[in-house]
């Protein structure tokens, strides 16, 4: 007889199924009146979960090996319920203005959020594909959930197309892994990896299985759907996008190369390389011509990935410290940049054009001005946290011996700045456009603790480094 897996580790992941299925079988029964109350026990349930990952002490490893919760686990589950939480909150008013209020909206949220704590979680290569399949089916559907919008179907269909794709590259590169290590575990194939080194049908799985992974964090050559899916989905959506799964994708990276393959680092350290360059490079130069916000935000987030993979390049721990509050900030700057961007809504119906901006500071001063702070964050300007951001990663690039890969990220976020300080220059300095709507309180306490978090960062950030040095400490 086996024995039962101790089920405290994933006591979060437990809570989060079961009240999944519950909030299901509610808007069943009761329909679409259901909804308001659904997205309510969706957020309780995110930030229940939330305090139990901080406030109990539990930790370890269980279901054989293939489920772990440390440190790093702990800190990432957090960030990615703050992002889905919130992501929820902002919908709301959104979905009432739009007509598309559907209980199952939080409910996918949710469901989605449990696949990315097991992404995280996750230390054997059946794990991870479990975690990142459940995510990313829920996702797909999250993006067409707008059924009256060709874009937003067509912004689904095209990232079911896309996903699908990077999923069976992701599965073939896991196979040759477990093929030729004769494992699946992170820690199996590491001993293995120690023993005997990389051979060449080894290398061409590790490559298939950060294609797999790049195209999760939509970094270049895998970027094609970003643009299109954050153009097209619901701006609740792309804001959920740009956000949660982002972070977890990334957590998820940092676990397979930094625990699995972290013997054979010079192999992996050369494509992250080339990667977090061509994402930087193309995330700078693309969004300067684009005259839509979101699909400026979605080139804003493949360059800021491509930072983000500069920390994890360097392959030592100040590298995976700095990619851990590179997420953490990005969190931040990205859901105040999208509650303005929720906020651009007049009489008619929502703007997306930069241009509706004009003179926002005129029309509508703290917006504009919290606005003005957040994207100057986004361009990593002192004292600001997006300052901090890239400060860590190219450090950590210094440190391991990528001196082209940081200069070239400097070089990068000089261009980025460019785009950035446009929009403020059209806020501040141009002829004012008509005004938008008054901004839903659920949009303003949102767009209030992301800049609070944004301008007093460099006060109070030494408590979230030194959280993100026990994080990164778990693989050293």
């Amino acid at each position: 007889m086996t024995a039962v897996p101790d089920l405290l580790p994933a006591l979060p992941e437990i809570i989060l199924a079961v009240g999944a299925m519950v909030m299901l079988m509610i808007g069943v029964f009761v329909g679409e009146r259901s909804t308001p109350l659904i997205t309510g026990l969706s957020v309780a349930l995110l930030a229940g979960v939330g305090l139990i990952l901080i406030f109990s002490p539990v930790a370890g490893v269980t279901f054989s090996g293939a489920f772990v919760l440390d440190p790093f686990a702990r800190f990432m589950k957090i960030l990615v319920l703050i992002g889905s939480a919130f992501a929820i909150v902002m919908s709301v008013g959104y979905a009432r203005a739009q007509k598309f209020e559907r209980f199952e909206y939080p409910i996918l949220v949710v469901i989605a959020t449990l696949g990315m704590m097991m992404m995280i979680s996750a230390d054997d290569l059946i794990a991870v594909y479990l975690g990142l399949e459940l995510q990313s089916l829920s996702l797909y559907v999250v993006a067409a959930i707008n059924r009256d919008s060709t874009r937003a179907t067509e912004a689904g269909l095209k990232y079911f197309v896309l996903g699908a794709l990077s999923s069976g590259m992701l599965l073939y590169g896991a196979s040759l892994v477990y093929g030729f290590t004769g494992t699946t575990t992170f820690a199996g194939i590491a001993a293995t990896l120690q023993e005997g080194g990389a051979s060449l049908g080894l290398t061409f799985g590790l490559v298939f299985l950060i294609a797999g992974l790049a195209f999760k964090i939509s970094a270049v050559p895998f970027h094609m759907w970003t643009p299109d899916v954050y153009e097209g989905a619901p701006t609740p959506v792309t804001a959920f996008f740009a956000a949660a799964p982002k972070v977890a994708a990334l957590a998820l990276f940092v676990r397979v190369v930094v625990g699995a393959f972290e013997p054979i680092t010079p192999d992996w350290q050369q494509i992250l390389s080339f990667i977090a360059i061509a994402s930087m490079l193309l995330g700078a130069f693309a969004a300067i011509g684009q005259r839509n916000i979101k699909r400026l935000m979605a080139y804003s987030s493949i360059g800021h990935m491509g930072y983000a993979l500069v920390g994890l390049a360097a392959g030592n721990e100040a590298g995976v410290q700095g990619v851990i509050l590179y997420a953490t900030i990005y969190l931040a700057m990205t859901l105040g940049t999208f509650a303005c961007i929720l906020a651009m809504r007049r009489r008619e119906g929502m703007v997306y054009e930069i241009d509706d901006l004009a003179g926002l500071s005129k029309t509508h001063p703290t917006m504009a001005f919290l606005l003005a702070m957040l994207l100057f964050s986004l361009a990593g300007i002192p004292p600001l946290a997006g300052f901090f951001a890239k400060f860590y990663v190219f450090l950590a690039a210094i440190d391991a011996g990528l001196y082209v890969l940081a200069v070239i990220g400097v070089l990068a976020s000089v261009v980025g700045a460019y785009y950035y300080l446009r929009i403020v220059k059209i806020m501040y300095f141009d002829e004012p456009a008509a005004g938008f709507e008054p901004m839903s309180g659920e949009l303003r306490v949102v767009l209030g603790l992301s800049s609070a978090f944004v301008l007093l960062f460099a006060v109070f950030g030494g408590e979230i480094g030194s959280a993100a040095a026990r994080a990164a400490g778990t693989f050293f």
